[in-house]
């Protein structure tokens, strides 16, 4: 079996894997990233990036770009088509790293798998999948560019209301949809949305769901449903934003690293360290990710600087 040794693999090219890659070869480490698709991740997905600090406005393709080759400026290593699908603690602490195509041997790892938002399944949700075309997955994101329009926001717990109440600030008008009676969001949270609610920005409809979500070049107009009397509307709108959750992207990690119930890795929020020692955890995977590139980004960083130590502490015996 061909074992390929790195001084750090990293699992995900997304924005936090790019950011970790770039980090890892400028300081001469050698470094590869590995990813099932496309480097970028998410952002790929992205009309428009207008929040990332000093950067007046980008596509979400170009900033992925930016990224790639920038990390491969300076030596980083990116595999695409690859995916990981085993990691075990070897006798000399090195991380053994199994893909569907080689085996890899890393002094440390950087877990940058991200997560996927939870869909809701329904015509028209692939169809206008970014925010240019009217379906967003991210309130802070995107709000801005539905200014002065009306919108749609699905979902009932604390991401859903608190990007409901963000969304008020720039829309006409947000009608909030929500299947059951009663929401699942933290009270204070529900209290601040009803207060706001008052003020006729925002709508709530309890017990309905979205079955179809319409238009042309862009989003028009949404198919709504009362689950208990089965009655259909169709609500014009601007947008579809859907909070209804994000799944990560560790199915393989299950019973190698500890998980939170969500399948979120859990680690030291001091250094980003997870329950393997040598292994380290950046970006939308972990727990209490904001799910924000520029946090995503951070994250990479700050990993690659903490393993620093740990590759220090274990020169000696990896020599």
């Amino acid at each position: 079996m061909n074992i390929i040794e790195k001084d750090l693999v990293i699992v995900g090219a997304g924005p936090a894997g790019l950011a970790a890659a770039l980090y890892g070869a400028r300081n001469r480490y050698s470094t590869v990233a590995l990813d099932k698709f496309a480097p970028g991740g998410q952002i790929n997905l992205t009309d428009k990036i207008e929040n990332y600090p000093g950067i007046d406005s980008i596509s979400g393709a170009d900033m992925a770009m930016n990224l790639y080759m920038q990390a491969q400026k300076f030596g980083a290593e990116i595999a695409m088509g690859v995916e990981v699908t085993e990691l075990n603690k070897l006798p000399n602490d090195k991380i053994e790293v199994k893909t569907n195509n080689e085996t890899y041997h890393a002094k440390v790892v950087i877990l940058t798998p991200g997560s996927s938002y939870r869909n809701l399944g329904v015509p028209g949700e692939d169809k206008f999948r970014n925010a240019g075309s009217g379906v967003s997955y991210c309130g802070p994101c995107d709000a801005p560019f539905f200014q002065d329009k009306e919108v749609i926001a699905i979902g009932g717990g604390n991401v859903a209301v608190e990007d409901a109440l963000h969304l008020a600030k720039y829309c006409k008008k947000v009608t909030l949809i929500h299947r059951r009676d009663e929401f699942r969001a933290e009270p204070i949270l529900v209290e601040e949305l009803l207060e706001e609610a008052k003020k006729g920005i925002i709508n709530i409809k309890y017990n309905t769901v979205v079955t179809s979500i319409n238009g042309t070049d862009r989003v028009q107009s949404a198919t709504l449903q009362n689950v208990q009397t089965k009655e259909t509307e169709e609500h014009p709108c601007d947008g579809v934003f859907i909070f209804v959750g994000a799944v990560p992207n560790t199915s393989f990690l299950k019973g190698v690293i500890d998980l939170d119930e969500s399948g979120f890795i859990k680690c030291n929020a001091a250094d980003l360290s997870t329950s393997m020692p040598g292994v380290y955890v950046a970006g939308d995977c972990r727990v209490g990710a904001t799910m924000q590139l520029a946090t995503a980004i951070g994250d990479g960083v700050a990993a690659t600087i903490y393993m620093k130590q740990y590759i220090q502490h274990h020169a000696a015996k990896w020599q």
